[in-house]
């Protein structure tokens, strides 16, 4: 992972895994403090910054992937393109364009935000709660992913018929549906009507 400021003090010296932190925030989105990553989406979790992604090809489609199954949270489901949470202090456009790039090996072309939507989704199976003031990004990518095993599953570029058929057929992710329809006008401002967003 690339060295900044911000990521050289999440890193651990002593050969230990760092302790990953996420930024708690208020119901305005207003940082109020920090919290060890799995600390902070147990039962009933504590409101905190995300952000997530949406990526599409040159022909409209939306790049969606399966989470690894060795994911301690959602693994094995179909998701938006990225998402993930800022470090402390780390701006939600930058942390969006960098694990990105760490998951699926490309960068994203024209990245614009796209809005922030708040909810609250516990997930049944492991019993850890999504509770995110999440900011919403969208963009294109160009060229195929190489996604990182450890942290993607599988790929798949999707029409919206093609999407409806496996969100029927496949599970996905708790916040998926409200962050893909949270994402609609930005989604539609840069695919076009013909896109069918």
């Amino acid at each position: 992972m690339p060295t900044s400021p911000v990521t050289a003090s999440h890193s651990a010296s002593n050969g230990a895994p760092p302790a990953i932190m996420l930024e708690l925030v208020d119901e305005h989105g207003t940082t109020i403090g920090t919290a060890e990553k799995l600390a902070a989406h147990q039962p009933p979790g504590q409101l905190h910054r995300a952000f997530s992604v949406f990526l599409f090809d040159e022909r409209g489609r939306l790049l969606i992937q399966r989470r690894a199954l060795g994911k301690y949270h959602s693994p094995g489901v179909w998701s938006n393109t990225c998402c993930g949470h800022p470090y402390p202090g780390e701006a939600p456009f930058a942390a969006a364009a960098r694990r990105t790039h760490e998951e699926l090996g490309v960068s994203p072309s024209l990245l614009a935000e796209a809005g922030t939507v708040r909810y609250n989704h516990p997930d049944p199976e492991s019993g850890l709660v999504e509770q995110e003031y999440n900011h919403l990004f969208v963009g294109m990518v160009q060229g195929a992913p190489d996604p990182d095993p450890e942290e993607i599953g599988e790929t798949a570029f999707v029409t919206p018929a093609e999407l409806a058929e496996r969100h029927a057929a496949a599970p996905f992710s708790a916040w998926f549906m409200t962050v893909l329809d949270a994402a609609r006008p930005a989604i539609r401002e840069l695919t076009g009507p013909a896109g069918g967003w």
